[in-house]
């Protein structure tokens, strides 16, 4: 069979420990026997991020701007645990997804890939609810230090025509760690926009979330913000039948877990971190998860949106088998493949992601399972735990015939 072509890059970014290996047996099995494939690579392993000073990942964020489609690996946000564990490195480097968001902008969508085998946690859950998470600012951006002596903190904005304000955070009487974290009008507008599009988009009902009853000028901001914005699309969603609503964050939490799903929750940056966690797991795994970034440029970019998966990487390092989920990140790859081909209009680019998707469910419905998944299933579901390599194997032989 003739490889499927492509004309344009997908900008590849590679990452860390496990799911750095499953990267390569992912291109190597189930895309490049298949796909004439054009990237251009960029190393975001942590040790090359510590050699370049994180420039690459600026490189790669920027390139995504260039070429529109981008494909991510989970990469290692080091804390001082991790400092221990690689004593190369300089510098605590910041989490390279914050990077990347930070100069993409707009907003990350996350929701589940479920199978009927398979029932949520919470049993009312009858469709998959989809996080829309603000991909700028908040923590991500945020700085922080440790004081040992008691004194006043004070924060201070300096406008650039002179205009001053000052505030006082906290008088302490010792030992304390502060936080100073910002969010911009701009990036914030974006958000709103990407998520009520998004709704339009897929039909769903849009809930958004913050605490504006204790951060009254902060997250008030949100709220004002996406209720200026609702109006521009307020009559799309009467004529689809649709519905935006604000609530307090405790208030989602209690609505979603009472819920059916089937519906947008838009978070703020953290917010959507923690949640999209929460979940993704109680469809079942966090590998059973799709992530998507989309900047309001309509840049994309997919990636597997769980940790490098660790304990399994130093179980293969000492030659041991491991039975690793690789889902999410097929779907990045299938996603982005998508993407590449709805942008280039090569219809055949965009049915070979169709079809590695559909591979993937054959696999899973036919009881071919990582061992994460296989104690989840419903009585009566007969299901094999196989190791990471044959699970890509059986999706691969899955494929194939779909190719043929």
């Amino acid at each position: 069979m003739a490889k499927i072509q492509m004309k344009t890059p997908l900008v590849e970014m590679d990452g860390d420990e496990m799911t750095r290996i499953l990267w390569q047996m992912i291109k190597d099995k189930l895309i490049l026997p298949f796909v004439d494939l054009k990237t251009e690579y960029y190393d975001l392993g942590l040790l090359h991020r510590n050699e370049t000073k994180d420039q690459v990942t600026v490189d790669a964020a920027n390139a995504t701007k260039k070429y529109g489609v981008a494909v991510k690996c989970a990469t290692i946000t080091p804390n001082q645990q991790r400092m221990e564990e690689y004593p190369q490195l300089t510098e605590m480097w910041k989490s390279p997804n914050g990077t990347i968001r930070s100069i993409l902008d707009g907003t990350v969508f996350r929701a589940p890939i479920t199978i009927d085998a398979i029932k949520p946690v919470v049993k009312n859950w009858k469709k998959p609810i989809t996080i829309a998470r603000h991909a700028y600012g908040d923590v991500y951006k945020s700085v922080d230090m440790r004081t040992e002596q008691p004194g006043v903190c004070t924060m201070t904005f300096k406008g650039e025509n002179g205009e001053e304000k000052t505030l006082t955070v906290q008088k302490t009487d010792g030992p304390t760690v502060w936080q100073g974290q910002h969010n911009k009008d701009k990036s914030i507008r974006s958000f709103a926009k990407s998520c009520f599009q998004y709704a339009i988009d897929t039909k769903q009902d849009l809930w958004f979330s913050t605490k504006d009853t204790i951060a009254k000028v902060y997250d008030g901001e949100f709220k004002k913000i996406f209720e200026e914005e609702f109006e521009n699309y307020k009559a799309k969603f009467e004529e689809l039948g649709i519905t935006y609503f604000y609530t307090l964050i405790d208030d989602a939490v209690a609505r979603v877990i009472r819920s059916e799903g089937g519906y947008i929750w838009a978070c703020k940056n953290y917010d959507g971190d923690v949640m999209s966690d929460m979940v993704s797991t109680a469809f079942g795994s966090l590998a059973m998860m799709t992530s998507v970034l989309v900047a309001p440029d309509g840049t994309t970019e997919y990636e597997a949106a769980h940790g490098t998966v660790t304990k399994h990487y130093y179980r293969h390092l000492k030659g041991e088998k491991t039975s690793t989920n690789s889902m999410a990140t097929i779907f990045a790859w299938s996603g982005a493949l998508k993407k590449r081909g709805e942008r280039d209009q090569l219809p055949e680019l965009i049915a070979f992601g169709e079809k590695l998707e559909q591979a993937c469910y054959d696999t899973l419905n036919d009881g071919i399972m990582t061992k994460d998944l296989v104690g989840l299933v419903e009585p009566g579901f007969k299901a094999t735990a196989t190791d990471s390599e044959g699970f890509l194997d059986a999706i691969a032989e899955r494929l194939a015939k779909k190719l043929a």
